[in-house]
């Protein structure tokens, strides 16, 4: 099920974006089959493989890269894919004989996908950093916090899986399509830092009309406006406003009952911070439950501030099946949905094993082959 249904991609196993574009592509129905390592090594956070939830959805098999047999293993899927997904340090594949060379000339059709933080090319190219050093790089990460506070650090999904995961996977997808035209693949070369300063571009054209100023927390975007941002109410739980335009404005100024006198011109700058008093000293006075009762589903732009234990349990969400439980874990559903070739609810992450490779390579190879490959001992067990 799912619009990708008869795409085939082989994934080497990494950590953030290259697996989170791999769920994206396997949640829209390709057949994605993650090549693991047999030898376990330090990849981000540790957790049991139920919960790590970047790899469901797909199958997978362990092999040793620095084996040629394994290598050739690799190159035989490689005939029967549309496209690879990798996320080591420029050169390295290169090294291990899988570089896009060597596999564009197993699969001339092929897409040759790649994350990296940096990119292929430039000065930085072969330093380790992560998603916290790449939005630094692009300008991204000082603008985001409070007038006179250091930058506030954003989950790691601006950089990683926005930057990163979101346009690897659009690249590939671009590359796909066209592939079907020409009949020739090619590289994907998705960096990060790329990837954020494109998502930046907004940001970027207010900077050159010179509306953004670079004081954090000074534009209506970023705290500095009393209309867009976050408000404790009575019981101490958070709410967030955001009404940018004229007529919302003034409908959350009557809910709150604030006579607009009092809060004067709103795009004046000059008005906010005796604006944000009135707006403070408002909330304060319900509880969360009771701003939700008043201002949900009104024009107000509103919503709760809710943790992500709480946000699978919202009633919209819950309407929409934002959320699915697979295997005892509640997790995102995929996205986004299609009106015919839906999306099926996803598949626990699988562990690579030995007597699970029949079934994980049932849809590459016919199964003499496959037995001709157990034979060679090239696969084994992925690390504990």
């Amino acid at each position: 099920m799912g619009p990708l249904t008869g795409v085939k991609i082989i994934e080497l196993a990494g950590i953030g974006p290259g697996p989170m574009a791999a769920m994206l592509l396997a949640d829209m129905g390709a057949t994605v089959l993650r090549i693991e390592r047999r030898e376990a090594v330090d990849l981000g956070v540790k957790k049991p493989l139920k919960y790590n939830l970047l790899l469901r959805n797909r199958q997978a098999i362990a092999l040793d890269l620095k084996d040629p047999q394994a290598v050739a293993l690799v190159k035989e899927l490689l005939q029967n894919a549309d496209a690879l997904i990798e996320g080591f340090r420029p050169g390295v594949t290169e090294r291990l004989g899988l570089g896009p060379d060597e596999c564009l000339a197993v699969n001339p059709r092929l897409v040759y996908g790649r994350i990296t933080g940096w990119g292929q090319t430039g000065p930085l190219a072969k330093a380790a950093g992560h998603d916290i050093n790449y939005i630094a790089l692009t300008g991204v990460l000082n603008a985001i916090g409070r007038q006179g506070q250091l930058p506030s650090i954003p989950l790691a999904l601006l950089g990683d899986m926005s930057g990163g995961a979101l346009y690897l996977t659009i690249g590939v997808l671009a590359a796909l399509l066209e592939a079907r035209q020409s009949g020739k693949g090619q590289v994907v070369d998705a960096a990060i830092v790329d990837g954020t300063a494109s998502m930046a571009t907004v940001f970027y054209g207010l900077v050159g009309a010179g509306t953004w100023n670079p004081q954090r927390g000074s534009n209506v975007l970023d705290s500095g406006a009393h209309f867009y941002d976050v408000y404790a109410c009575a019981d101490d739980e958070l709410i967030s406003i955001g009404p940018i335009e004229g007529r919302f404005h003034t409908e959350l100024l009557r809910h709150l009952e604030i006579d607009p006198a009092q809060v004067g011109e709103q795009n004046d700058p000059r008005n906010w911070p005796a604006a944000r008093v009135l707006f403070a000293e408002a909330f304060s006075r319900r509880t969360r439950a009771q701003w939700c009762e008043l201002l949900e589903g009104t024009d107000v732009c509103f919503a709760p501030v809710l943790s992500f234990a709480q946000a699978p349990h919202h009633p919209h969400l819950k309407a929409r099946g934002t959320f699915v439980e697979v295997d005892g874990v509640t997790q995102p559903a995929p996205a986004p949905r299609f009106s015919r070739t839906q999306s099926a609810i996803p598949t626990s992450p699988q562990s690579a094993s030995v007597a699970g490779i029949d079934e994980a390579l049932a849809a590459w190879l016919p199964q003499n082959q496959i037995d001709q490959w157990r034979k060679k001992n090239v696969m084994g067990d992925g690390p504990p």
